[in-house]
């Protein structure tokens, strides 16, 4: 032990001279960019490095990174990326593998060091991370519900006469894989940190009891009525005529602005299901140069980037939610770190290959047309979804 932190202290001074680090951020608003210079301007203070911040449209970063990187005019670092680019830039050979920088991973979220795991290895160091998680609203729902058999119950009897217990846009993949996880399914088979192509979960018995289920909810139990989507179930829940839904971070904002006492919970485990409810969760963090030549004082900036005093920073600048979890227990009276932290740390990520682009078109056909009238053949619109995305990815 004694031996290898003297190697990664080394690593870390190893560039006696100052040195001028290029990063590129995507972030916009205020409060974040300022919160990325903030950061930049300790660094430059406390090691006596240079920082030039650059901005980078989201859109742009990942190919442009790519094709500049092996030229030697790419950044030191970029903050962020979300984890589903970086099986791409892995494979491209333009990010440092970092196990050998970030010795001590016990303060980072599982959900989210695995999102940042290809092929076993980890890649970039994770900030911040998202989910959907069950969002209620206090005064109908007064505590949350924790089984089934409570959410239905609650559920239902807030349904009726213009009034709803529980919305979602059900033909929505990335909303709905929670289920999806809970009854057995799953998009890419994980092998040890490796996802494996040829292993498709979506046809599985599993995958066809979870699509039942969403069907269910608006056939069975007629909670959630055809033709609702996410902007439609938001605007229910802001004006008080929705006891909970299923949402993300992105729509804490509005429902802030309206004043409603909200908590937020993961959601219980369905019926007849295996294990618990596990949505995807996204996740973005810094990215080192695999070329940079100043790689030491990049990997330092990161580490200060992604401390939990920087996290907690961070949060206070544009509310998102920290994957240190001392950050999140430091901010554990805000419900929307709470509530969502309990959801991510549940969760699963999203798969971080380049085949998932193959995926989203099939699988939510599939969806939408399992939630379109009661009682469909689940089983072979699954198996007709993996026969496109299998055909997709060859």
């Amino acid at each position: 032990m004694k031996r290898a932190v003297t190697v990664l202290s080394a690593l870390l001074i190893s560039q006696a001279s100052a040195a001028t680090l290029t990063l590129w951020t995507h972030f916009e608003p205020a409060g974040e960019i300022a919160w990325v210079k903030a950061q930049a301007a300790a660094f430059e203070k406390a090691t006596g490095n240079k920082v030039v911040v650059v901005s980078v449209p989201f859109g742009q970063i990942t190919e442009k990174f790519i094709q500049s990187a092996p030229k030697g005019q790419g950044p030191d670092l970029i903050a962020t990326q979300p984890h589903d680019r970086l099986g791409q830039m892995a494979a491209a050979g333009v990010i440092e593998p970092m196990d050998r920088y970030i010795t001590s991973k016990a303060d980072l979220d599982k959900t989210a060091l695995n999102a940042f795991t290809y092929r076993g290895k980890l890649f970039g160091v994770p900030l911040f991370a998202e989910s959907v998680a069950l969002v209620y609203n206090k005064k109908l729902v007064p505590s949350a519900p924790t089984t089934w058999e409570q959410f239905l119950k609650i559920a239902q009897a807030n349904t009726g006469n213009g009034k709803f217990g529980f919305l979602s846009q059900l033909d929505e993949p990335y909303r709905s894989y929670g289920f999806v996880s809970a009854y057995g399914g799953y998009v890419f088979k994980n092998n040890a940190g490796t996802l494996d192509t040829k292993d498709i979960g979506l046809d599985n018995a599993g995958t066809a009891r979870a699509l039942g289920f969403l069907n269910d909810l608006r056939y069975k139990y007629n909670l959630v009525p055809e033709g609702v989507d996410g902007g439609a179930a938001k605007s229910a829940f802001v004006d008080g005529r929705l006891a909970m839904l299923l949402t993300g971070p992105w729509d804490m904002g509005d429902i802030k602005k309206a004043g409603i006492e909200y908590g937020i919970t993961t959601f219980p485990t369905p019926p007849g299901a295996s294990s618990k409810w596990s949505p995807f969760v996204g996740v973005q963090g810094l990215l080192v140069n695999a070329y940079s030549k100043n790689k030491a004082a990049a990997v330092q900036l990161a580490r200060q980037m992604t401390s939990a005093d920087a996290q907690v920073a961070f949060n206070q600048a544009g509310g998102r939610i920290p994957t240190s979890l001392a950050a999140r227990a430091r901010l554990k009276a805000d419900a929307v770190v709470s509530g969502f932290g309990k959801a991510i740390s549940a969760g699963t990520p999203m798969p971080n290959i380049p085949e998932m682009g193959a995926v989203w078109g099939p699988w939510g056909a599939a969806t939408a047309q399992g939630v379109q009238k009661a009682g469909q053949p689940y089983d072979q619109l699954l198996k007709k979804a993996v026969s496109e995305i299998s055909s997709n990815i060859k």
